[in-house]
């Protein structure tokens, strides 16, 4: 587990960086291109850890972030049907998502580095 942790974790960043980097130089819509690549990455990598049961715990940074995200895609689905849903999800989306990328990005650091840390390095 911990292997597929630290590849999806590294894929994340660098993705996230990747995009950004592709958006500056391109100076065109890469960066809508980016949310969808990085936020696709990270939505797989969700699901991944909702079937394994990775760091899902009730009331954990994971399951909470995992219902705010569920709520967003109910809310754009929603907006299939009634437009102006949509619109009133797609502009704060666009300042949001960066910021749920790298918090994203942190969780998994944090799952990676502190919470599966050997029991005998914690005590420094």
């Amino acid at each position: 587990m911990k292997k597929v942790k630290q590849a999806d974790l590294g894929i994340s960043i660098a993705l996230i960086f990747f995009f950004i980097i592709l958006s500056f130089i391109n100076e065109d819509t890469t960066f809508i291109i980016g949310y969808f690549v990085v936020g696709g990455w990270q939505l797989i990598s969700m699901i991944v850890h909702a079937v394994k049961g990775w760091f899902t715990e009730k009331g954990g940074r994971r399951y909470i972030y995992h219902w705010v995200v569920l709520c967003i895609l109910l809310t754009a689905l929603l907006g299939l049907a009634i437009p102006e849903f949509l619109v009133l999800l797609a502009y704060p989306m666009l300042f949001a998502a960066p910021f749920m990328a790298i918090y994203y990005s942190w969780i998994c650091y944090n799952e990676v580095y502190v919470k599966m840390q050997r029991p005998l390095t914690l005590l420094k």
